[in-house]
């Protein structure tokens, strides 16, 4: 705070003027290479995370169980279902020839399966697909009394409170009892409704024609119902070729005016992320991201300590705490989404008869990714509005005070040369000597008998005004070589000045314009 000090008591010493530009330049490009050596390694860690093969596989598999149709009705896939008839239309087709690839193209049995289901012949099925059902019970709203006597039932639109937890149906049977929910998992966002886990579930055979036979049983035995707000599918898929996860979510809505809604996840996700060289590399680049946290973190302590409250006047500062958060958040997933994946992998690949929920995983995965995302945007939005705008008009500054001389006014320039335009035209008379000594006090009487309007007076006094403060704070002749940052504050000032000078040359060209098409009518 010294440099402030002396600054205040009338700025910096001559010797030392051309020393302290210099540091604060060096100190300029020092920080604006570390900070453009942390976006680097912040795009690196971005874009390296993720690769085209995800998003090839999610082509194929939305198309394989989103756009083929059922057999002998080239109209209904899985998009287009809109009744009951058509979900159990594609379940028995679409769905069930795209989980079961036990056969090549020729009707050759496919060997050293090792108890494993494929799908197109490289994908592995993690564990069995899982369905999953949640109710509303009967009466949960409130039927009108002249409506009564025409129906008894009324299901409203699916809620927490709303839920049917009974067991219904063919009891023995664990498709028809309600299972409690994993505490883990997350809740699903739909159109019409937020869904929580648990419902009654099932989960597919590795055998085709078992799965086969247990979705004409649910069909005939109505496991569909009036209740029935929301059906999930979920399986998870492993490709070795490529090292990636695809979670594939699809979802059937039932509201409450009835019909179907369809919607879908794919999520192609690389859990096993530290495989190759370039993967290794990848950590490296997440530890450098962790030092250039704790960096940004000290200097901005420093800063709080320095300036105190006056540190949350300045937009940027809130830019840069922002940018902080979102750093300490993603490092936060990071962090989480190893330690999961670590403990719950072997659990998860552990009983291939089961259901291997890797929802979970992609799910905290995909956020982490979204994060790291929006962290890249404000940090190229800091890069470019902070370091660069705000450091290139603090120079613009810095030279206009320096080149700046109390008889270089721009304005008055131009209305001379306008004036004597006008003279030589003889559209306007000549001023004695006595009267161009005016007092300022009679600058706007003098101003209303040389015929300008109120508006013109008002503005040339405005912008005079303007002028004298602007000079009294920038230009000053002891300090008229010295370099100080541009606040926000100033900057806005300064460019309404630019604003306000702007509109006074464009005014005088109008005049100009005038002056022109007078001469002319006067040749």
């Amino acid at each position: 705070m010294p440099e402030a000090s002396r600054w205040h008591r009338g700025g910096t010493s001559k010797p030392k003027l051309y020393y302290r530009k210099e540091v604060e330049i060096r100190t300029t490009l020092q920080e604006l290479l570390l900070y453009f050596i942390f976006l680097i390694n912040l795009c690196i860690l971005t874009f390296g995370m993720v690769n085209p093969h995800m998003y090839y596989l999610n082509k194929v598999m939305s198309s394989l169980f989103l756009d083929t149709s059922v057999p002998g009705d080239e109209r209904t896939n899985f998009k287009s279902i809109r009744s009951t008839t058509d979900f159990w239309k594609f379940m028995e087709g679409p769905l069930l020839e795209g989980l079961y690839w036990d056969s090549w193209y020729n009707n050759q049995e496919l060997y050293n399966l090792k108890n494993s289901s494929r799908i197109y012949y490289e994908n592995i099925i993690l564990g069995v697909p899982r369905v999953r059902q949640l109710k509303v019970r009967n009466n949960t709203c409130k039927i009108y009394s002249s409506f009564e006597s025409l129906m008894s039932e009324c299901y409203d639109k699916y809620t927490a409170e709303n839920e049917d937890l009974s067991d219904f149906g063919l009891q023995p049977n664990i498709e028809w009892k309600y299972s409690r929910s994993n505490a883990n998992s997350p809740w699903h966002w739909g159109f019409v409704g937020v869904y929580r886990n648990g419902g009654y579930i099932f989960t597919l055979s590795k055998s085709k024609s078992e799965t086969k036979s247990k979705f004409i049983d649910l069909r005939l035995n109505s496991w569909i119902t009036r209740g029935t707000r929301v059906i999930f599918i979920d399986f998870s898929l492993y490709n070795a070729n490529v090292n990636l996860f695809c979670i594939i979510r699809l979802v059937a809505e039932f509201p409450a005016t009835g019909g179907i809604l369809t919607s879908w996840q794919f999520y192609s996700v690389k859990l096993l992320r530290y495989v190759s060289y370039y993967d290794y590399f990848i950590a490296s680049c997440e530890v450098t991201f962790c030092i250039f946290l704790i960096v940004f973190t000290t200097q901005e302590i420093k800063k709080v300590k320095e300036f105190k409250s006056a540190y949350l006047k300045s937009i940027w500062n809130w830019l840069e705490l922002l940018l902080l958060l979102l750093c300490f958040t993603a490092v936060f997933f990071n962090i989480y989404c190893n330690v999961q994946l670590f403990l719950l992998l072997g659990q998860l690949l552990e009983n291939t008869e089961k259901y291997s929920d890797f929802y979970f995983l992609a799910y905290w995965h995909i956020y982490y990714n979204n994060i790291i995302a929006v962290t890249i945007f404000f940090a190229w939005i800091k890069n470019m509005f902070l370091a660069i705008i705000n450091d290139t008009y603090s120079e613009v500054k810095a030279d206009y005070s320096i080149g700046r001389r109390p008889d270089f006014e721009l304005g008055k320039m131009i209305k001379k040369g306008c004036f004597n335009a006008l003279e030589k035209l003889k559209l306007k008379k000549a001023p004695k000597d006595e009267d161009l000594i005016i007092k300022s006090s009679d600058l706007a009487e003098e101003a209303r008998r040389q015929g300008f309007d109120e508006n013109e007076i008002e503005r040339a006094e405005k912008m005079k005004k303007w002028k004298e403060r602007l000079e009294k704070k920038y230009y000053s002749t002891e300090t008229e070589d010295d370099y100080q940052p541009v606040t926000q504050q100033e900057f806005q000032e300064l460019f309404l000045y630019a604003v306000e000078l702007e509109k006074e040359l464009h005014y005088v060209s109008l005049k100009l314009n005038r002056v022109m098409r007078k001469l002319s009518a006067l040749q």
